[in-house]
C-alpha cells in the first residue's frame, strides 16, 4: 500500500468516527427533545443547548434513583373526589381553594415518589415523565405565590385552578372530575 493509500485510508476512517460521533449526538439530542418536549427548549434557552442536553441527562440519572409508582384505584378516586370538591369550593372561596389545590398537587406529586421538599428539584423531576403538562404546573404554581404575596386576581386563580387540573389528570392518568350525567359531544362513545 502507499503513502498516499495509507493517508485516504486513515482520512476515510477518521471522516467515519466524526460521522459516527455527529450521528450519536444528533440521536441523542432528538431523544431528549422527545422526552422531554417543551421542557427541552425551555432549558435549553435558559442554558444553551450543550448545557441543557447534560441537565436533562442528569435528571434523567436522578429519576432512575426515585421510587415511582402508580396511584392505586382507592387513591385515585380519593384524589378525583378532592378535585371535584376544589372546583366546587372555588365559586365561594377562590383565595382558599388554590392554596389547596398547590397542597392536593404536593400531596400527589408525593404519594406518586417525586421529591417535594425543593420545589425546583420537584420540578425537574417531573419533568422527565409529565414534560407535556410541566409549564401547566409552572403557571398554576407562579400564580399561587403572586396570591400569597397578594398580587394576583380572581381571573388569575381560575386560570390557576385548569392549570392544577392538567398535571393532576396527567398524574392520574385520567381526567380528575367525573362528567357523570353529562352529554357527549356528538360522536363520542358513551361511558
Amino acid at each position: 500500500m502507499s503513502n498516499t493509500q495509507i493517508v485516504v485510508l486513515i482520512l476515510v476512517v477518521l471522516a467515519v468516527l466524526v460521522a459516527a460521533v455527529v450521528g450519536m449526538m444528533l440521536y441523542r439530542r432528538a431523544a431528549l427533545r422527545r422526552r422531554f418536549g417543551p421542557e427541552y427548549d425551555r432549558v435549553a434557552e435558559e442554558m444553551g443547548p450543550s448545557a441543557a442536553e447534560r441537565e436533562l441527562r442528569d435528571r434523567e440519572r436522578r429519576h432512575a434513583d426515585l421510587d415511582i409508582r402508580p396511584i392505586d384505584p382507592v387513591s385515585r378516586e380519593r384524589y378525583r373526589a378532592a378535585w371535584t370538591d376544589l372546583q366546587t369550593r372555588f365559586v365561594d372561596q377562590p383565595d382558599q381553594t388554590v392554596g389547596a389545590a398547590d397542597a392536593l398537587v404536593t400531596h400527589l406529586v408525593a404519594e406518586c415518589g417525586y421529591p417535594t421538599a425543593d420545589h425546583q428539584e420537584q420540578m425537574a423531576q417531573l419533568s422527565v415523565d409529565h414534560a407535556e403538562t410541566l409549564e401547566h404546573y409552572r403557571i398554576a404554581h407562579d400564580i399561587f405565590r403572586r396570591h400569597q404575596r397578594g398580587q394576583a386576581t380572581t381571573d388569575q386563580l381560575r386560570e390557576a385552578l385548569v392549570h392544577y387540573r392538567e398535571l393532576v389528570a396527567d398524574l392520574l392518568g385520567a381526567d380528575p372530575v367525573s362528567h357523570q350525567g353529562e352529554v357527549p359531544p356528538v360522536g363520542t362513545p358513551p361511558r
